[in-house]
């Protein structure tokens, strides 16, 4: 078919003028990127690694040393500065997640959940409650739980019946929330709760002093993993908040949420590529130094090929995570398929290169002497918080459907 045009197409000049125009794309970090990324790692090293097969075996939840990673800022990354945040950009924070996730998967995943919580409260709270809450938890002083997921209300979050309703100029909470990281242990609630109608449009966001009268916690959930970070349960019965504890307006909480999720989306990604590098990297050396029929098992075509896979799902992850990070700094109006393409493909894939780390260790990967075990234990539930993966599928479905312009 000839073009709607008189204009001769001439495909080096437009090959040329759309490299003039892209001549800014750098897949490099810069100066600044080296150095986060370097003082993250240097805490992973000294603070999270030497200590995490400890805090996993013990259930022990490291308060101190997230008070010392909140020293560095690594509490408030991507809350404003205007706010007393660090104010980085979400690609950075991501990049700070995944070096401290290679020595701690667990703990680190429990400062990714306090820095969205955390951001939320800063961001959309108004004065008061920055006074009260923002420096403590910006700092790391005091910290943050997320309190969305209820009983009947995992993956269809905008059906949350936990209530708040209005009692003069109070509210009074009631309801019950499930698998929340940190709870009976924080300082601090940011909850869902449903102020109007039936479905999204009926949820606000509160804060609440985790010690407040009518709260009350079930016990520490025995999980898989994530054992360095405890899970309750939490009952509110008539819990009187004062309404300047509402962050945001009524009706703006799933909306809140949502926002929240999606950078969410991206630090539970960088967890796991953070523990799938870790893996990676324990068993690179396992296969150089452990001999087999007469040579080291690294000299074995088959340990090669895996481990070259490995390597290249790692970058392919890294890189779907690192661009939909960007699309989210950049206000893309497809960021949330972004993150949600991110999420999926970076838990999935890590996932299996921590499961390959292990098998390439034989036995020795499934006993605690070695971390393989607990990388696995770690990332597996990385598919299923902040959206199952089938509802990243879902919602990258949706987008597909509509057309392919994001592409």
């Amino acid at each position: 078919m000839a073009p709607a045009t008189d204009e001769p197409i001439r495909p080096r000049e437009r090959l040329q003028a759309r490299t003039a125009e892209n001549n800014n794309v750098d897949f490099a970090l810069n100066e600044e990127q080296q150095a986060f990324r370097d003082t993250a790692r240097q805490f992973a090293d000294k603070e999270l690694a030497p200590f995490a097969a400890e805090w996993d075996a013990g259930s022990i939840f490291p308060k101190d040393t997230i008070r010392r990673a909140g020293e560095l800022g690594f509490c408030s990354l991507y809350c404003d500065e205007e706010h007393g945040g660090m104010g980085l950009s979400r690609l950075d924070a991501s990049l700070v997640f995944e070096q401290m996730a290679a020595g701690c998967t667990s703990t680190t995943a429990f400062i990714t959940i306090h820095n969205m919580a955390t951001w939320m409260l800063t961001r959309f709270g108004n004065d008061a409650v920055r006074a009260r809450w923002g420096k403590a938890l910006m700092s790391g002083q005091a910290l943050a739980s997320y309190c969305l997921t209820e009983p009947n209300a995992g993956s269809d979050a905008a059906s949350l019946s936990t209530s708040a309703k209005k009692d003069g100029d109070d509210y009074l909470i009631n309801g019950a929330k499930v698998f929340i990281s940190g709870a009976g242990d924080t300082d601090v609630l940011v909850l869902m709760a449903r102020t109007g109608g039936p479905g999204a449009g009926g949820v606000s966001c509160f804060a609440i002093p985790a010690d407040a009268d009518g709260i009350s916690y079930g016990r520490n959930e025995e999980k898989m993993g994530w054992k360095s970070q405890p899970t309750r349960a939490i009952t509110l019965e008539n819990v009187r908040v004062p309404a300047e504890s509402r962050i945001g307006d009524e009706g703006q909480g799933f909306k809140i949420a949502m926002g929240g999720l999606d950078g969410g989306r991206i630090n539970i990604a960088s967890c796991s590529l953070g523990a799938a590098a870790a893996a990676l990297d324990q068993a690179r050396n396992y296969v150089r130094e452990r001999k087999q029929f007469g040579q080291a098992v690294s000299e074995f075509q088959n340990t090669q090929f895996v481990l070259a896979d490995m390597a290249t799902h790692l970058v392919a992850a890294q890189q779907m995570v690192r661009l939909a990070a960007w699309k989210l700094d950049q206000g893309d109006a497809d960021k949330s398929t972004y993150c949600a393409m991110a999420k999926r493909l970076a838990t999935d894939l890590c996932f299996d290169v921590c499961n390959q780390a292990l098998q390439l260790h034989g036995g020795y990967g499934y006993i605690k002497e070695y971390p393989l075990e607990r990388y696995v234990r770690d990332s597996r539930v990385h598919q299923i918080l902040e959206g199952t993966n089938e509802i990243m599928r879902v919602i990258i479905a949706r987008r597909v459907l509509k057309d392919l312009s994001f592409l």
